[in-house]
């Protein structure tokens, strides 16, 4: 192997010994080596250059090689990380191997074996498809469930069909459908996207389809829909379990023979488009309960897409965390901060059932009212105590609780206040209510809208919003 064709490795080990046994052995193999004495010293290693093999033991003093590997692989998803454990750690490096670990050897280390071992992690790592980013750079992520996501929605894209796209809110559906549309040939056409549970339902066939001059009261003039500003491109139907039923059969018509007519006229418009439909509740079981016609849903489910929730891919959270520390820092400070290995164990624990938009928030959130150049675990507990106290507690709140009581039928006297702390976050406040309020009505929305003195809509849009189980409140 001549210098300039020579792999790159980092052993990380805090014995010496081992250190200078790994560093010979490799070097005796035609590798450029660098070794590092523990977790902080490799992370600055991985920060200067990237490699094409990291060694590192699972236990050190001042840390873990998963928090190795996981800096590592956010800087250099092709970088193969094979794991250093003693016998009673194999389960540590089991776990590593799910969160993205290449490898693992039991120590004592025989050379052969590890030159074997290294020779197969490195060909594996170059096999795997890089972190993939659309343009406006928000995918983010190199885990198998993200990247297998990606590479079905580019075979989707080439092949030109509509498609689907189920997943739970907050995972990034408008994003994978931009995707879509961009490695298309359709990319230098226009992309159209409809929030159909945004629009109220009287205007929702306007908005699609246009009017006519006089269609109705105020239709001065005649005006196009998205589907006639989408021609040559991509239209995106999101939240398409919220169309009504009675448009329904009018936007089949539209997938099966790309034409409709404006309100109000009766002369055909004809459009090429396609057409890309999501969704967070299951269209199959809204067919099952009558809510969501079958034909419509067979005819939008040509090409069934989905994205895996945050919490499925927790090997990405460091990456997305430096990504948003990057995009949300610049706007609140000069530079975005250092995020300590602790900080990003936090983040990697938390469940996040808002996915990467709740990430998004937080972040945003500890970037705008931290000024620390480093974000540690007492940021991060900092940010998530309010929430926490939400919670039945058993710490004094030297202000006292405020008691803020939800709104109580005659027919549900039983219901109790709940104890919020002050100075406890608005929105912290708005969602426990929520979720009490639909616990209350047994996740009835239409009841639970009359209570809150608000729309079906936007009590809807809440649950969206703020995350919960939308299959939980139907």
């Amino acid at each position: 192997m001549s210098r300039d064709e020579a792999l790159s490795v980092m052993v990380v080990d805090d014995e010496p010994g081992i250190r200078t046994a790994l560093r010979a052995n490799f070097l005796r193999y035609g590798w450029t080596v660098d070794t590092a004495s523990g977790v902080r010293e490799a992370i600055q290693h991985a920060e200067q250059r990237q490699y094409d093999l990291v060694v590192t033991d699972i236990r050190m003093p001042d840390g873990s090689g998963m928090e190795v590997m996981c800096a590592v692989r956010s800087a250099s998803p092709a970088t193969g990380v094979i794991l250093l454990t003693a016998y009673g750690s194999v389960p540590d490096a089991v776990t590593a191997m799910r969160d993205g670990a290449l490898d693992y050897l039991t120590k004592p280390i025989p050379f052969d074996r590890l030159q074997a071992t290294a020779a197969q992690v490195v060909s594996r790592a170059k096999q795997l498809p890089v972190a993939e980013t659309t343009g406006n750079g928000d995918i983010v992520g190199h885990s198998p469930l993200l990247l297998r996501s990606l590479q079905r929605a580019r075979a989707a894209a080439s092949a030109g069909a509509d498609v689907l796209i189920e997943a739970e809110s907050g995972t990034g559906k408008e994003l994978l459908a931009r995707f879509i549309h961009d490695s298309s040939e359709r990319h230098n056409k226009p992309f159209i996207a409809v929030n159909c549970a945004a629009v109220p339902d009287a205007l929702l066939e306007s908005e699609l389809f246009g009017h006519g001059r006089g269609a109705f009261t105020g239709a001065v003039g005649a005006r196009s829909g998205k589907f006639e500003l989408a021609d040559g491109g991509t239209i995106l139907l999101d939240e398409i379990g919220e169309m009504p039923l009675n448009l329904q059969p009018k936007l089949l018509r539209v997938l099966q023979e790309r034409e409709f007519e404006r309100l109000g006229e009766s002369r055909p418009v004809n459009v090429d488009i396609r057409v890309i439909a999501t969704t967070n509740v299951s269209l199959a079981a809204m067919v099952d309960r009558g809510q969501f016609r079958a034909d419509l849903f067979y005819r939008l489910n040509v090409i069934p897409l989905s994205l895996p929730a945050l919490r499925e891919r927790r090997e990405d959270i460091p990456m997305l965390a430096r990504h948003f520390a990057e995009k949300f820092g610049m706007q609140h400070r000069c530079e975005a901060p250092e995020l300590h290995p602790e900080f990003l164990e936090r983040l990697q624990s938390h469940s996040w059932p808002g996915n990467v938009r709740e990430l998004a928030n937080f972040m945003r959130r500890v970037l705008t009212l931290s000024e620390a150049p480093v974000l540690d675990a007492q940021c991060f507990d900092t940010e998530f105590r309010g929430q926490t106290s939400l919670l039945p507690t058993h710490h004094a709140i030297a202000t006292g609780p405020l008691l803020v009581p939800a709104p109580v039928p005659a027919h549900a006297a039983h219901s109790e206040p709940f104890n919020v702390p002050a100075g406890t976050p608005i929105w912290q406040v708005e969602k426990l209510h929520l979720e009490k309020t639909l616990a209350l009505t047994e996740g009835n929305r239409t009841h639970a809208a009359e209570l809150l003195g608000i729309s079906l809509r936007t009590l809807r849009n809440k649950i969206r919003e703020y995350g919960l189980p939308p299959r939980r409140y139907a």
